[in-house]
């Protein structure tokens, strides 16, 4: 079960936190000049019902508030009690999904306010970091807010865009899945959840549009025995499903992610020099080791599942800032309890070694 960490109880104890395996660490140090990058999730722009042209005024005010605050944060100073430093010059920012809200309901209102919602995003959060409010390049990937099926109007932007998005080197035949390098580190972006496994024939609750298919070979083509560094972003979260498969295929169709989906995803990592995997959708912040199984032993793959960014429920928000270099990888988080009116770095950090999968 994932629990959501009430901020107030964090600032209490997050000195005393250790989250599985990832220790918090202070003014930690990284051996080389490494890549930084944001990593949000769960902006769920919301068009007005009353009039679904435009955006519902709370998620105008949060999201664009959210952009004004990752605009300023390059170059600025990080407190010593997150770690010390400053930010990077951003290399751009991964959306972990869930960019919509109305993506996932059917009929003619929701069909308007689709539009108006990803038309917003486009606008606010840009492509390359030139056509929107955004000043640095975006990439998303879609959530079950967005397309739950596959086919619908968000991810069929997401295959436009993948033809015009900075520094994509690998996209699916499908258009929808797709990698890039930023300097040694290698990232893949597989969509809602990563799928399917061949042997197993049954209907996903999920589509996972052949992310599975694309991560193999692009590992084998783009990484291959390089020891590269290697950042996976998708929507959905895996250590819930990472269970003993299900006797009956009317239970595993009812998850989010088949658990048949989830160790095929595992077992395609393994012997990979995995830097982090990223996920939203929980709405909670959550550090972690996984190792292919629901328990946390303090071993495996480096996991960090990012809060809402902008949801227009809340004023609560929060979002991660990476910086990865060839063995390492140092993460911090920025929140706000005001809907992005002002924000605070979270008196903490995160630093790991990478490793492969299965030998920590």
């Amino acid at each position: 079960m994932i629990t959501k960490l009430n901020r107030r109880k964090f600032l209490a104890t997050s000195a005393a936190l250790p989250l599985a395996g990832i220790n918090p660490t202070n003014a930690a140090k990284l051996k080389e000049e490494p890549v930084g990058f944001f990593l949000i999730g769960d902006t769920h722009f919301l068009a007005d019902k009353e009039n679904p042209a435009k955006l519902d005024p709370r998620s105008a005010s949060n999201t664009s508030n959210l952009v004004a605050t990752l605009n300023r944060l390059g170059g600025t100073a990080i407190p010593t009690e997150a770690g010390g430093g400053k930010v990077l010059t951003p290399k751009g920012l991964i959306h972990a999904g869930d960019v919509i809200d109305t993506g996932d309901k059917n009929g003619p209102l929701s069909e308007k306010m689709q539009v108006a919602e990803w038309n917003a995003f486009s606008e606010t959060f840009g492509l390359t970091g030139k056509e929107g409010k955004l000043k640095m390049p975006v990439y998303e990937v879609h959530g079950n807010h967005d397309s739950p099926n596959g086919q619908g109007m968000a991810v069929k932007k997401i295959i436009e865009r993948n033809k015009n998005r900075s520094g994509v080197n690998n996209i699916s035949s499908n258009g929808v899945h797709y990698s890039w390098d930023w300097e040694k580190v290698h990232f893949i972006n597989l969509g809602i959840v990563v799928g399917e496994v061949a042997t197993v024939a049954r209907k996903r609750r999920y589509n996972p549009l052949g992310s599975l298919d694309f991560l193999v070979k692009d590992l084998k083509e783009k990484v291959g025995d390089s020891g590269r560094p290697v950042v996976i972003t998708h929507h959905v979260d895996m250590q819930r499903y990472s269970q003993p498969l299900p006797v009956e295929d009317k239970k595993a169709m009812s998850m989010e992610w088949d658990p048949e989906d989830v160790q095929g995803f595992y077992k395609a990592i393994d012997g990979y020099n995995i830097a982090a995997v990223l996920y939203g959708h929980t709405h909670a912040r959550n550090v972690y080791r996984w190792d292919g199984t629901p328990k946390r032993s303090g071993k495996g793959v480096p996991v960090f599942n990012v809060d809402n960014g902008a949801h227009f429920h809340s004023k609560e928000q929060a979002f991660f800032y990476f910086e990865i270099s060839a063995n390492q990888c140092l993460v911090r988080e920025y929140f706000t309890k005001d809907g992005w009116e002002s924000g605070a770095w979270t008196p903490q950090s995160w630093a790991t070694n990478h490793t492969k999968a299965k030998n920590v």
